[in-house]
């Protein structure tokens, strides 16, 4: 994810000037956006192409003047004459924010697409890269939000002294989500009647006092934000505060509300912040405390996630939770590499396990699955991968069966290995770094494996 080179903020006009100078077309298209604040639009140029007879605008007829920026919060120009050059200098010479019309380097900011459902604004900007795909992805969200968000915004604003005085904190978040999302309270606004449906679900908070606390245990998925689940993005919105482990993206976890608290609990092999017994005494006393508790887990939270622990210990102090399944690296890494993992006729199941402290009736049992035919996915793996293969061959399974790893699975960055049993078990391979799966079974040669890298010379053929 890039870094802005711009700050996206709401600029008070109310009271002030906005000048434009330019009296062609180009000013025109500034005017339209202008004219929906509640500032003066004062149009100056000597050359006036165009009629803006109606909007309500003072339109000045002749060359700039210096003056003309009295009380100005903000300058256009759209005139690329004498008269810009003169404003140009002027709004600098007044540390003026400044707009020059498809000059993006002279600009101080940029005017975005804009969805009025004043008060409500929303603006999608390319910071003057590309603005027809601003504007085409600003008629995409106006066609998925209500018309009467600016209704909803007002009531939800003449509550505010209401709320205040009777809920607080947590308690009065909770009540304007409410009454922003209910679909009874918007019926109820069309009507006229939308105070009364306001303060009869104000009511109904302050009746019920404080809530008891919830964590959601949540699975964050591979890798790739774009594989978090729907809930699992709305309840990240809803959540007070979000405890992450360190293998879950950045991107996700800023999928949470703005003021939600953040806690890395990261535990990554030979680098432990937090104990598992911190992490459950941490959930448990954020529940106890009436917290909404996003416990995000890299992956699928009841797939080598611990959650189980979890679990027990908010079982044990009577904290509510829920579970909110992501996609399992596994199924990720079976994604990357098309690879069907159970295949009529050649698998007929799969079996999800981790390398680390395998015991010799662990291996054997994995050994006779692997010569059965099912498809074997090893977590936690990579740096035992040899090892781990070469006491397969011991306990009987073929040195031939296929082999496929896929390093940080679900990722764009994803790397992919492919070879036998034989050839991982000599070890002549270094690993990328990072979370690898590593697949064994018939069932991988017929995955696309083309772009991986060979493990030997020898390895199954990709289908």
């Amino acid at each position: 994810m890039g870094e802005l080179t711009t700050f996206p903020v709401s600029y008070k006009v109310e009271g002030k000037r906005i000048v434009i100078v330019g009296g062609g077309d180009e000013a025109l298209n500034k005017v339209r956006l202008a004219v929906k604040t509640t500032a003066t639009v004062v149009i100056v140029s000597g050359h006036i192409e165009v009629d803006f007879s109606g909007f309500p605008v003072t339109v000045l007829a002749r060359p700039f003047e210096a003056s003309d920026l009295d009380n100005a919060a903000l300058v256009f120009v759209a005139d690329h004459g004498p008269d810009g050059d003169a404003a140009k200098a002027a709004a600098r010479a007044r540390g003026l924010p400044l707009n020059v019309v498809d000059v993006p380097h002279e600009c101080d900011f940029y005017t975005p697409s804009i969805i009025d459902r004043a008060p409500i604004t929303i603006a999608v900007s390319s910071e003057g890269d590309a603005p027809v795909l601003a504007r085409l992805i600003r008629a995409r969200i106006e066609q998925v939000i209500s018309p009467n968000l600016g209704a909803l915004a007002r009531l939800a604003g003449s509550m505010r002294d209401k709320v205040g005085a009777l809920l607080p904190g947590p308690r009065a978040r909770r009540y304007y989500e409410e009454l922003v999302t209910s679909p009874e309270v918007e019926v109820e606004v069309l009507r006229g009647q939308g105070t009364a449906a306001a303060e009869a679900v104000l009511a109904r908070h302050a009746a019920l006092g404080e809530t008891a606390g919830v964590v959601w245990l949540i699975g964050a998925g591979p890798g790739s934000e774009d594989l978090l689940t729907l809930r699992a993005q709305r309840l990240l919105q809803e959540a007070d505060v979000i405890v992450h482990d360190a293998l879950v993206p950045a991107a996700v976890v800023e999928m949470g509300r703005r003021d939600a608290e953040r806690i890395s609990v990261g535990k990554q092999k030979g680098h432990h912040s937090f104990t598992q017994a911190e992490i459950n005494a941490l959930i448990v006393r954020l529940g106890k405390a009436g917290k909404r508790v996003a416990r995000l887990k890299s992956g699928d939270p009841m797939v080598f996630g611990r959650a189980g622990e979890e679990i027990e210990a908010l079982n044990k102090h009577g904290v509510a939770f829920h579970i909110v399944p992501g996609v399992t690296a596994a199924l990720a890494a079976a994604a990357d590499t098309a690879t069907p993992v159970t295949l009529r006729k050649i698998s007929t199941g799969f079996v999800l396990a981790t390398a680390h402290g395998a015991n010799s009736e662990e291996l054997q049992h994995w050994a006779s699955l692997a010569s059965a035919g099912l498809t074997l996915a090893l977590y936690m793996g990579k740096s035992i991968a040899a090892e781990t293969s070469a006491r397969l061959i011991a306990e009987g399974a073929a040195a031939t069966i296929p082999v496929g790893l896929v390093v940080k699975a679900g990722r764009k960055d994803r790397v992919l290995y492919r070879g036998s049993l034989g050839d991982l078990a000599s070890g002549q391979v270094e690993l990328e770094d990072g979370p690898a799966i590593i697949f064994v079974g018939e069932a991988i040669a017929h995955g696309d494996w083309s772009d991986a890298i060979r493990l030997a010379r020898n390895e199954f053929k990709v289908a």
